[in-house]
């Protein structure tokens, strides 16, 4: 390394099924993106956390894993999830603490058509599907409160509890107004069920038009979810920033990732905006057994993911290299060099071979 290369530390957790070729490809176009560069790097360390291990083991983590983890500058997570291992004891044993011990409360997931690509909108082209939708991460529905009593019998009862803090609440609306004005649009669509749930959506609500007082240049509107659904299908052009609480931006950035092309493109940042901890970054697609082991898996959303955590590492100073790899990214879908997923008839290998010799153009023109 030269004197004038930053290193970055980066957690590499492959986890399950494709998320190990997606992770793989990731760190070649990372390596690449830095070897062209040449003004920082990134050492990556590798954390074989797995539903393999955690069925020969009996655990994901380790007990001193999230201190492990805070020794590195960001996370980046390929994906979690097997068939033969419960998708409730994975999520829990893996990724759901993990953003919850780092604060990671903010989760940022940009949605747009990438050139080169279809909509499965008609008359729906880039300019009309420009989205980024901000997440609430560590509360609603899935703060893990709650329990099952009467087990195992005919009597059973299980409560999902919805945490709803105004504390929660007011640092992820001021995050998204922030991100609604930090947007050409600044316009910000705050997404609710409050008609319907009416003590947890009615802090939200409360605490929004609260916050809303403090950002008169961001233009909002309000939506109840089922309403946003159709919305998202019949008037893509008419949002810009969302923000949504867990259980609701989930699912709407799975529908959002799908009016794009597919969930294959679709990355996701989960941020600890007080930088007291390591951000981690992922696509938003799950391990795919389905597809696994057969290298064709789509690595753009991967590719993605990683150029926001460059963004991110680089606390502005990477902006450059960040731009850079999803120009590379755009140029690679609009030459062609596609999987199935969008049409096109190139493995993962290919795709990420291409983003690498684009990268190399990209970054020695300018």
């Amino acid at each position: 390394m030269s004197s004038t290369e930053k290193p970055y530390r980066i957690a590499c957790i492959p986890g399950d099924g494709i998320g190990v070729d997606i992770t793989d490809a990731a760190i070649q176009v990372l390596n690449k993106l830095a070897e062209v560069a040449g003004n920082f790097k990134f050492d990556f360390v590798h954390f074989d956390w797995s539903s393999k291990n955690f069925k020969e083991r009996g655990w994901y983590m380790p007990e001193d894993g999230m201190e492990q983890l805070k020794k590195h500058d960001a996370i980046y997570f390929g994906a979690v999830g097997w068939p033969d291992v419960p998708d409730h004891i994975s999520l829990w044993g893996l990724i759901l603490p993990i953003r919850k011990s780092m604060n990671q409360y903010v989760n940022v997931r940009p949605t747009r058509i990438l050139r080169g690509t279809e909509a499965p909108l008609k008359k729906c082209g880039p300019k009309d599907l420009d989205w980024v939708i901000v997440r609430e991460n560590s509360e609603g529905e899935y703060a893990g409160q709650g329990g099952t009593t009467h087990d195992h019998t005919a009597y059973a009862v299980a409560t999902e509890v919805a945490i709803f803090t105004a504390v929660g609440i007011d640092r992820i609306m001021r995050f998204a107004f922030e991100t609604a004005r930090s947007r050409p649009c600044k316009k910000l669509t705050m997404v609710t069920k409050s008609n319907a749930q009416r003590h947890g959506m009615v802090l939200w609500d409360k605490i929004f038009h609260q916050v809303a007082k403090d950002y008169p240049d961001v233009e909002w509107d309000k939506m109840l979810v089922d309403a946003m659904t159709v919305r998202m299908v019949l008037h893509p052009q008419t949002l810009d920033t969302i923000v949504a609480t867990n259980l609701h931006a989930d699912i709407l950035s799975d529908l959002a990732a799908a009016l794009s092309g597919s969930i294959g493109i679709a990355p996701s940042s989960n941020l600890d905006p007080t930088r007291g901890c390591p951000s981690m970054f992922e696509p938003i697609h799950g391990s795919a057994p389905d597809i696994a082991g057969k290298g064709i898996a789509n690595p753009v959303g991967a590719f993605w993911s990683a150029a926001e955590m460059v963004r991110w590492v680089g606390k502005g100073e990477l902006e450059e290299a960040a731009d850079a790899l999803m120009l590379a990214i755009e140029n690679v879908t609009e030459a062609g060099i596609r999987t199935k997923d969008l049409g096109g008839d190139k493995n993962t290998k290919e795709v990420t071979e291409a983003v690498c010799k684009e990268i190399e153009k990209v970054l020695r023109k300018s």
